[in-house]
């Protein structure tokens, strides 16, 4: 009897394990086809993002898809092409930025509107031993004046030569310099110095990503100052191309 007994218990035992395992089963299949739709939910916003060429939602549903849903079929398709979306994402992120870099105005001014394009230097610069200060880059379209490009500077002053006429050397990408006339006008208004070859400065910011611009200092010597130009919306300036 006690054998039987004993049997019988086992048999129970057995089955229960038999049970439980069933049940874990099911529940990782059934978690599993969870993971899969909503894996495939975000691959559809991700496909999306794609058809729109918004690489960087793109990268953002992308990345969630491969973190949260690693397993599924749809981590599994995206996977191979990723890397080319992280890379147009971050493209895209840097184009952003480097359009950030221009500010653009249009102001009503005695007969007409002056439309002007400015940029700030990437890196601070001393000029006359007060501390370091970004440099102005400014392209305008004036009614009276006409166009021009200037420099400013927020402190100090250009050399006393330029009260004349002085060169400056802009190099573009990181090229060899080419000298351009510049003059600083004898004025008080501003700290500025206008660079006489608008037309090809303007060319230069446009198909360059970077201009070094190296101007001489009335404290002496030369100082050099980096623009990331390479975000110019040139439509903002009409015929200047």
């Amino acid at each position: 009897m006690k054998r039987i007994l004993l049997i019988a218990a086992c048999l129970l035992a057995l089955s229960a394990c038999r049970d439980r395992e069933a049940e874990a089963q099911a529940a990782a299949a059934a978690q599993a086809e969870r993971n899969e739709q909503a894996a495939a939910d975000i691959a559809r916003q991700y496909d999306g993002a794609l058809a729109a060429q918004n690489w960087e939602m793109a990268r953002i549903h992308g990345a969630a898809l491969l973190a949260q849903y690693p397993d599924t079929r749809a981590a599994a398709q995206i996977g191979p092409g990723f890397d080319e979306v992280k890379g147009k994402a971050e493209a895209a992120r840097e184009a952003r930025r480097l359009e950030s870099l221009w500010n653009y105005a249009q102001v009503a001014t005695d007969g007409g509107e002056q439309r002007s394009a400015m940029i700030y230097s990437k890196e601070t610069v001393d000029v006359d031993g007060s501390g370091p200060r970004t440099v102005q880059l400014v392209f305008r379209d004036h009614p009276k004046w006409k166009r021009s490009s200037y420099l400013v500077l927020q402190a100090g002053d250009f050399a006393r030569e330029c009260y004349r006429s002085c060169r400056v050397g802009v190099a573009a990408d990181g090229g060899p310099p080419r000298r351009m006339a510049a003059n600083r006008p004898d004025t008080d208004e501003a700290i500025a110095m206008f660079i006489d070859d608008h037309r090809a400065l303007w060319k230069l910011a446009g198909q360059s990503g970077a201009l070094e611009i190296e101007f001489p200092v009335k404290a002496g010597g030369t100082r050099k100052v980096v623009f990331e130009t390479g975000g110019l919306k040139r439509a903002q300036m009409p015929g200047w191309d």
